[in-house]
């Protein structure tokens, strides 16, 4: 792994109106690596994910891309910049084919007036799934008719389309089943294989586990704690997650400054 993460930020803070949602947050994600970004409701993941999307302006901070000083001023910016989100919603067209999903807003024109290169799209729609692993049965199926997985799939998919190099995924597991969620976590670790740098977010500690390299925890609007998942236990992260105080009894974990 670089030495020099791929995105990372320093001393973000952030305020609504009367409320700091976060404390000179410190947060760096690698590339060909995967980070859980964890805690319970009102922790203050999804304002930080807001901040790496430029979904939410940087109120006091700084962002770096590749070890370089960059602003994010709005989502196009941190598209431009290499950055994808998938958020829980997924944000797709039920009465349009996968094809139309993943080139909405970006279809590609045939010569003659008015006319779509449905063939050209089709065929880079088959090649990126392929080259993703996801098995569908067809490129021409409805995502209606798909499951909760290859509906995950199919927005990560098309957040691969920009070719960014970092994605970050919003609980991409909730409400998934057994064999659905070990598709969409077997999606999450090809990114990883491809070199992209990968932020989960997620309440499921075993989905945790079982993908991320890292997990950093938010409590109160501050991280507060970073696990390398290999050496951790997940009563650790838990307590980390709850104020509970194991950091004496397990040098394995990685407190944060207050």
């Amino acid at each position: 792994m670089a030495a020099t993460p791929l995105l990372e930020l320093k001393g973000i803070t952030r305020h609504f109106g009367a409320i700091q949602a976060l404390r000179q947050v410190d947060f760096e994600v690698h590339a060909g690596e995967v980070v859980a970004l964890v805690g319970d409701n009102g922790a203050g993941k999804s304002t930080l994910v807001k901040t790496l999307a430029g979904i939410l302006p940087v109120e006091e901070g700084q962002v770096f891309f590749e070890g370089q000083p960059v602003r994010l001023t709005g989502p196009q910016s941190a598209t431009a910049l290499g950055v994808a989100t998938v958020y829980q919603d997924l944000a797709l067209c039920d009465n349009l084919d996968v094809v139309g999903n993943l080139f909405l807003g970006r279809e590609l024109t045939a010569r003659g007036p008015g006319g779509l290169d449905e063939t050209t799209m089709e065929v880079q729609a088959t090649q990126l799934l392929r080259r993703l692993s996801v098995s569908l049965p067809s490129v021409r199926t409805q995502v209606a008719a798909l499951s909760g997985g290859q509906r995950q799939s199919i927005a990560v998919a098309r957040a691969m389309m920009g070719s960014p190099r970092v994605v970050l995924l919003d609980e991409p597991t909730a409400a998934l089943g057994v064999a659905q969620t070990r598709q969409v976590l077997d999606l999450i670790r090809r990114l990883r294989e491809q070199g992209l740098g990968v932020v989960v977010i997620s309440h499921n500690l075993v989905d945790v586990f079982s993908v991320a390299n890292r997990i950093v925890v938010m409590r109160l609007g501050r991280r507060v704690a970073t696990f390398d998942t290999k050496a951790a236990r997940e009563v650790d992260v838990v307590a980390a997650i709850t104020g509970v105080d194991t950091t004496e009894s397990n040098p394995r974990l990685t407190a944060e400054a207050p």
